[in-house]
């Protein structure tokens, strides 16, 4: 990856790559939270939306996100939105979250840059 994820102004697109690693990355640190992972998918069933949300039987969820055609912050923005959903958290709880997933991702983007340095 060539862009700082947690840029608001960033508008590469993402990839399905970029979707693969965020999606084993925010599972590894949701978990650390004592949360509830969604599973991840692409895209959603409906037509027409950037993101779904669907509750599973088991208590799960699945977080389907439109990545195609969309900037990077807008499809990790909707992982980590899928998140708090998920687990139906709220402020306070729901802010301190959002920032610790926002900076697993930055570590991510770290990880990236010094493997193709």
């Amino acid at each position: 990856m060539n862009h700082k994820m947690s840029d608001p102004a960033t508008t590469a697109a993402a990839s399905t790559a970029d979707f693969a690693a965020a999606a084993r990355l925010l599972s590894l640190e949701v978990r650390r939270h004592r949360l509830v992972a969604p599973s991840y998918r692409s895209p959603p069933r409906l037509v027409g939306v950037d993101r779904t949300l669907r509750r599973r039987p088991d208590g799960g969820a699945v977080v389907a996100i439109r990545v195609r055609g969309r900037p990077v912050t807008a499809v990790l923005g909707d992982m980590i939105e899928g998140v708090v959903v998920a687990n139906q958290l709220v402020p306070p709880h729901s802010d301190r979250v959002r920032t610790e997933l926002w900076r697993a991702l930055d570590h991510l983007h770290d990880t990236a840059h010094v493997g193709a340095a």
